[in-house]
């Protein structure tokens, strides 16, 4: 897995999948999805970014909560969609957003739980995308390192039209695209999407316990 800088690939054709079915229950305040950020919710700017980076649509899938979430006034110009089997894990979410998709477009499947998600990180994925290929986000295990080998696979990852069939079918329970990627490591071309030093992004972090809602500053 080499990681790549942006070349020149495709913007048309890839819809974004944005999973966010998740309960929150680790962190304690309902679903993820509408914690406040940035005067919206998080659901809200998350899906305008996947927008804004060059994405031509959006797909947010929902779960727990859907009734509450699904009146965010800023969803009004996304797809929508509920899983009602949420509960079993990722991996009927992520089944559900590929399903959604246009059915010729690539996917590009991000999670609402990182907060660091930004137009920029989707624009540079879109950009070094090449045919019949995973394009994942890739992040600094240690700041300020140069080493190939310190980059961490995280989201977004997108998915070329060509996978989607074979990594939905590969989900289940909590694995998304996980079993899928194991599966083909030779697949996949990691893009560095870390922050710059010291401009207090987030980058790919998770937002899963109540010490990390810092991220949401």
């Amino acid at each position: 897995m080499t990681p790549l800088p942006a070349q020149g690939g495709t913007t048309a054709g890839t819809t974004a999948v944005l999973l966010a079915a998740g309960a929150g229950i680790r962190l304690g305040l309902g679903p993820k999805a509408l914690l406040p950020f940035r005067g919206r919710t998080l659901v809200e700017v998350l899906a305008d970014a996947l927008l804004d980076g060059g994405c031509r649509e959006v797909v947010v899938v929902l779960g727990a909560g859907a009734e509450t979430v699904r009146k965010v006034p800023g969803l009004q110009r996304h797809t929508v969609v509920e899983n009602p089997d949420w509960q079993t894990g990722m991996g009927s979410s992520f089944k559900l957003g590929l399903g959604t998709a246009r059915p010729q477009d690539h996917v590009l499947v991000a999670l609402v739980d990182q907060p660091g998600l930004t137009p920029e990180t989707v624009s540079r994925l879109l950009k070094a995308h090449r045919p019949g290929r995973v394009t994942a986000a890739a992040y600094r295990r240690h700041p300020g390192s140069e080493r190939p080998g310190d980059l961490r696979r995280g989201h977004p990852l997108l998915l070329d039209a060509t996978l989607r069939a074979e990594a939905a079918a590969s989900a289940t329970g909590d694995a998304g695209a996980r079993l899928f990627l194991q599966a083909h490591p030779e697949l996949i071309d990691l893009v560095a999407c870390t922050p710059p030093p010291g401009s207090g992004q987030p980058g790919g972090k998770d937002l899963d316990t109540p010490d990390q809602l810092h991220l949401l500053d």
